[in-house]
């Protein structure tokens, strides 16, 4: 099995022959990474490849191949974190006053999205089970395009599916994942990002990819919507992210490598991606990489040529530490000045915990320059530029406790409940609203028995190619004796936002929540917009496929601001239940999971 494979793949295969290359998920610290080398922004330009074209399309579904014991999981997913060591770091855990929780939800309606089911079942059934799904979300001109780990599909806005549910690995014209009569691999994809860019009235979506072996070659996919419906025709692009010098690519330490979870952002001139690097067969992180493009070559069929900034090679304030997942600014509809970025400026966020100190309060935000030079013939005129600012504290969650209940598949092997994994404290989906960036992260909370969410409103200001910036407002969102997870905060032009999550714990299964949040009172009530029906039933938990009793969770939801204004959240929890009986006579409980996972996704619409 190609040794890169980040998410977990339950594969129709032999336990030995991958039980070799399964690994711990979000394992801190357990092989340190060290800073890549060099001590300045190294910048080149790199190809990007047209493809062809893509379109959402179904075919035929189905569950054939699964079983509790026909294979085990292979999980690479890397931990970022170096041994860069934060003299000042905070000692003393948060512990703020917990939000209040009610059931009224005045403006707000939703459905239920894509679930495990949508995944597994596609290609004729020769797809992976994976978890988490990741959720992409895009919403424009009347429609809803959801997008996960491994499946999209198209919505109208009163929740009816209206395209095909098609694969991931069909809609970018590649073979299935996993051919389950012949175990051969086809090329993996995992954390998809979709963007609706109403300056263009297009949809773009992203994806990481690695080819099965013996390639080692991984690419960023990229595809643009040809028309202002996103059930037409699709320009596909690549770029590869393997960074060996080869293919016209950098060439980069310990490389072959591959760019971890893509995060996207657009303004007016560009396109924006960061990934995280890491060597696909030696231990090690390169830090993230900026890739910087022309929207209007992507959204006409043209190839140009794409910034790639190295950031791990920029200097941080701890000896040893690499930036990571540095997440790129969208701007809502409506928004002035350039989509409501500053003019020819992409804006970024990043957290700092890079070491071992578990807490932190710094964050770092970023400039992109100069923008309007990739459309110019001059793309590497781009300038990125940083500074630090203070924050309140935040660092290393742990996971989330579920409410007791029917867990077929653990109790039939005999586990105890899943908890759900509250995977790190990197930063999460950046808007850039009403002149100011908006965020969060997962966060410990008091003595680490609860997760919750640090959130950073912040004003930045760049003249010429000096950078400023300062928190407008902070804050964090807590349920009392129960976990918060996986923020993602949509914003209109107004500035008024709605953050969405997951709320788990003693009193409720994994339910999709949100709270208004605004730059002058912060965050308020938590609201249920989705409720849980029963616990997590992942695999991913279970030691008989490599897990520990965490199950995967996240990584990350979606929130996006409709062209009127109201904000659109996209967020995972449990949907079914279903008793060890039902589950014996019928692992599928009725078509409404698969007999590995039971995760399901449910978009909120909330007019602030």
């Amino acid at each position: 099995m190609h040794s890169t494979k980040k998410r977990i793949a339950l594969l129709a295969a032999t336990f030995l022959a991958i039980a070799a290359v399964a690994t711990t998920a979000f394992a801190l610290h357990q092989a340190p990474a060290q800073a890549a080398s060099g001590s300045t922004q190294q910048t080149s330009l790199q190809t990007i490849s047209l493809t062809g074209t893509g379109r959402i399309s179904g075919g035929a579904t189905s569950l054939v191949g699964d079983g509790p014991h026909d294979a085990t999981p292979a999980d690479d997913d890397r931990d970022q974190h170096t041994g860069a060591v934060y003299a000042d770091a905070p000692t003393v855990s948060p512990d703020p006053t917990s939000n209040p929780v009610t059931s009224s939800n005045p403006g707000a309606s939703g459905f239920t999205g894509l679930n495990h089911v949508d995944t597994r079942s596609q290609d004729g059934g020769n797809a992976f089970s994976l978890e988490p799904p990741d959720q992409g979300m895009c919403v424009g001109n009347g429609f809803v395009v959801e997008a996960v780990n491994d499946v999209m599909v198209v919505f109208n806005q009163s929740g009816q599916r209206i395209s095909p549910t098609s694969s991931m690995n069909s809609f970018f014209g590649l073979p299935v994942a996993i051919n389950r009569a012949t175990g051969e691999r086809g090329p993996f994809l995992s954390d998809p990002k979709c963007l609706y860019d109403a300056g263009t009235n297009r949809f773009f979506l992203t994806i990481l990819e690695e080819d099965p072996a013996p390639s080692v070659r991984a690419h960023t996919l990229i595809a643009v919507s040809q028309t202002s419906d996103p059930r037409g025709s699709w320009f596909l692009y690549s770029i590869d992210a393997t960074d060996d010098g080869l293919n016209g690519t950098p060439s980069n330490p310990d490389c072959p490598c591959f760019g971890d979870q893509p995060l996207i952002g657009a303004n007016g001139d560009g396109f924006f991606i960061s990934t995280n690097e890491f060597p696909s067969f030696v231990g090690g992180f390169n830090g993230a990489q900026v890739y910087a493009m022309s929207k209007s070559g992507l959204i006409s069929g043209v190839t140009e040529k794409v910034v790639h900034i190295n950031a791990g090679t920029i200097p941080t304030p701890d000896a040893g530490g690499i930036w990571y997942s540095i997440q790129p600014a969208t701007t809502p509809p409506g928004s002035p000045m350039g989509l409501g970025q500053a003019i020819h400026t992409e804006f970024f966020l990043s957290a700092l915990q890079f070491g071992p100190a578990p807490l932190d309060n710094r964050i770092a935000v970023w400039s992109l320059g100069n923008t309007g030079a990739l459309r110019s013939g001059n793309p590497a005129a781009v300038t990125l530029a940083h500074t630090v600012i203070s924050s309140e504290t935040y660092g290393q969650p742990g996971n989330a406790p579920q409410k007791a209940g029917d867990f077929p598949q653990g109790q039939l092997l005999g586990e105890p409940e899943n908890q759900l994994a509250g995977n790190d404290d990197r930063m999460n989906q950046v808007v850039y609203a009403n002149g100011m960036l908006w965020s969060g992260v997962n966060t410990v909370i008091g003595d680490g028995s609860q997760v919750g969410i640090a959130y950073f409103i912040v004003s930045p200001k760049l003249i010429g190619q000096s950078l400023s910036a300062t928190m407008a407002k902070q804050g964090y969102v807590t349920v009392d004796n129960n976990s918060v997870l996986f923020p993602s905060i949509g914003v209109n032009p107004a500035g008024q936002g709605v953050m969405g999550f997951t709320v788990s714990g003693p009193d409720y299964y994994p339910s999709a929540a949100y709270v208004a949040v605004d730059a002058t009172h912060g965050a308020g009530a938590v609201h249920i917009s989705g409720a849980g029906v029963g616990p997590a039933d992942g695999f991913t938990g279970y030691p008989e496929f490599g897990g520990s009793g965490v199950e995967r969770w996240g990584d990350y939801s979606a929130a996006v601001a409709g062209q009127d204004g109201s904000i659109w959240l996209a967020t995972e929890y449990i949907a079914q239940s279903c008793t060890v009986a039902q589950y014996s006579a019928d692992p599928t409980c009725g078509g409404t999971r698969t007999s590995l996972a039971n995760w399901s996704t449910f978009i909120t619409h909330v007019t602030p």
